[in-house]
């Protein structure tokens, strides 16, 4: 499959930096956590921030290799399994990821706090899974992570 590397790289760097400073709030104690409203906005900002850049990779990938065109942000990675770049199972978490996404961007409002936290400790391991899954499939190799 084809890719443009440059922009790879530019997605990808966005894509960790958010995933880092999401990961240094994750150390956060919970209380620490929960009272500070700047770091309830940056992890959101954060999270929404790796998200698109998953979205943007994956529409990168399904532009330069005429794939069908997506119906919304989750159809992104639906098409992505369907080339096989991603395993089912894994398809059904990016979509959850993509619907918290939504969450974030048009219904700020309704995110609650404790939600955020819970998916912020427990919930990062799906990002490193997307990012290992694409260094594969960037390398086109099976073992060695490209990212």
């Amino acid at each position: 499959m084809k890719f443009d590397a440059l922009k790879v790289g530019k997605l990808l760097a966005a894509f960790k930096q958010a995933q880092k400073r999401l990961q240094d709030l994750a150390r956060l104690p919970k209380e620490e956590f929960l009272t500070d409203p700047d770091k309830i906005g940056s992890a959101k900002y954060h999270f929404i921030v790796a998200i698109e850049a998953a979205i943007d990779l994956s529409n990168h990938i399904i532009a330069r290799n005429n794939l069908r065109i997506p119906e919304d942000y989750a159809d992104t990675f639906r098409i992505l399994g369907e080339a096989g770049i991603f395993p089912p199972e894994f398809v059904t978490t990016l979509i959850k990821m993509t619907r918290f996404r939504n969450r974030l961007v048009h219904i700020y409002w309704d995110v609650d706090s404790d939600t955020l936290y819970n998916i912020l400790v427990n919930g990062l391991k799906d990002l490193d899974a997307y990012l290992k899954a694409m260094g594969k499939f960037f390398t086109g190799n099976k073992e060695e992570p490209y990212c």
